[in-house]
């Protein structure tokens, strides 16, 4: 249909015609002293000879001098006015059809389309190929709703570029702190993203410089530079997450990362020597807790132990009391019973009770002489040395009673009963 129209019109798209656009008696003065081949056509040539043949097709005269009064095109040929129906209806059906395969587009996967009627929200419109009124009826927007966004806070693409303004903020015990963190975010509605906010990323940055100045407001210099870090971090996140769905711009914050946190420069030296000194502090404290929690558990126990032998010492003693007491009774009932052989059994355990702690020499008293003799009781430990035996032992000293005079008999007759008396209690 359109080379249809190109031949009626009598148009020629070769460029490399020397008579391009005209017939072959038409030109004829615009190409004089010209051989086929040298360069193009003269323009002026070219524009006359294309008004011409469009004022023939719109049923006007054939005026080859452009509105001329030459009377050579008075007798022109007539246009076929049904042929030009035709073809300016073809032509506008073309043109309707691209006007609305201009409305077609399409939407990636994790994207989302939003479709606009005179600037105003219709509809969202979901991945693959969508349409839509073309302009100036509808318009469309696509926003990606799957990436993970960022914006900076403190800093600009890198640590060293710092954005003092932003960064420079002041604690709960009045010192200033620099901190540089990013935010990572998604959206969860694209109309809320595209119209509650104007500037949406220079918002994002101003919430998140609110949300953390507060925070870091609340705490205190070592809590944020040391042991809360993630809790500053969570807590701005969760601020910030509240103010944007207040402002309900369609954002959903993944995570808030401390990218910095330090003094600022100008005092950088002071603190590290300040945090030097609380360390050294730190070990300190640490060392005398050590020495105390070594020597205070072993004071308590030497003082537990003296507290539980003086314990046990007082109940031997008031036992051993108790004991010579209740004994003492016992003996003055059977003093009471018979006076003078209590009298004597309580000289004879007396005598053997001294006589046992002390050493032991014989002397002939009655006969007057000064004949000596040796201890019994040197004799008797040098005899069971001797002895490889208790039995041999016992056979010996037997033997050297008899020896003694007859003077001696009662001592020996005393450790006698001593013994029997003894193994009779065991």
């Amino acid at each position: 249909m359109l080379v249809s129209l190109l031949k009626k019109t009598g148009l020629k798209l070769s460029l490399n015609d020397p008579r391009w656009g005209n017939q072959k008696d038409d030109g004829k003065k615009a190409q004089e002293g010209k051989k086929p081949g040298e360069g193009p056509p003269d323009l002026d040539q070219l524009w006359r000879d294309f008004n011409q043949r469009l004022n023939a097709f719109f049923g006007q005269k054939n005026r080859p001098d452009n509105g001329g009064n030459g009377g050579n095109g008075a007798g022109g040929p007539r246009p076929d006015m049904k042929g030009a129906g035709i073809t300016a209806g073809v032509v506008g059906v073309i043109a309707v059809l691209i006007w609305l395969a201009s409305g077609a587009f399409i939407v990636q996967e994790g994207q989302s389309g939003v479709v606009l009627t005179f600037g105003q929200y219709t509809r969202t419109a979901p991945a693959g190929l969508n349409w839509r009124w073309p302009y100036p009826f509808q318009t469309d927007e696509t926003v990606n709703v799957s990436q993970v966004r960022t914006v900076e806070v403190g800093y600009r693409q890198s640590l060293r570029t710092k954005q003092a303004d932003e960064s420079l903020m002041l604690t709960d015990d009045e010192n200033i702190i620099d901190i540089q963190f990013a935010v990572q975010y998604t959206l969860n509605d694209p109309v809320q993203w595209l119209f509650s906010l104007r500037d949406q990323e220079d918002t994002l940055r101003q919430v998140a410089e609110t949300a953390i100045r507060e925070v870091v407001g609340r705490s205190k210099m070592d809590f944020v530079l040391y042991e809360g870090r993630e809790k500053v971090a969570f807590d701005t996140q969760k601020l910030m997450q509240q103010i944007l769905d207040d402002y309900k711009a369609g954002v959903l914050i993944n995570n808030v990362t401390m990218q910095a946190v330090q003094p600022p420069e100008q005092v950088q030296a002071a603190f590290d020597d300040a945090v030097k000194a609380g360390q050294d502090r730190e070990r300190q404290k640490n060392e005398g807790q050590a020495y105390a929690n070594d020597v205070i558990p072993k004071a308590r126990g030497a003082a537990f132990r003296l507290m539980e032998e003086a314990e046990a010492y007082s109940s031997m003693v008031t036992e051993n009391a108790a004991g010579n007491a209740s004994r003492f009774k016992q003996v003055l009932v059977e003093y009471q019973k018979a006076p003078a052989v209590t009298r004597d059994r309580m000289y004879l355990e007396t005598m053997q009770q001294v006589f046992t702690s002390a050493s032991k020499v014989m002397v002939d008293a009655k006969s007057g002489s000064n004949l000596l003799y040796l201890p019994l009781d040197k004799l008797i430990a040098q005899t069971a040395a001797a002895d490889a035996s208790a039995a041999a032992a016992r056979a010996a000293t037997p033997a050297t009673t008899t020896a003694l005079p007859q003077d001696a008999m009662p001592t020996v007759e005393v450790n006698t009963r001593r013994s029997s008396r003894e193994r009779e209690s065991r």
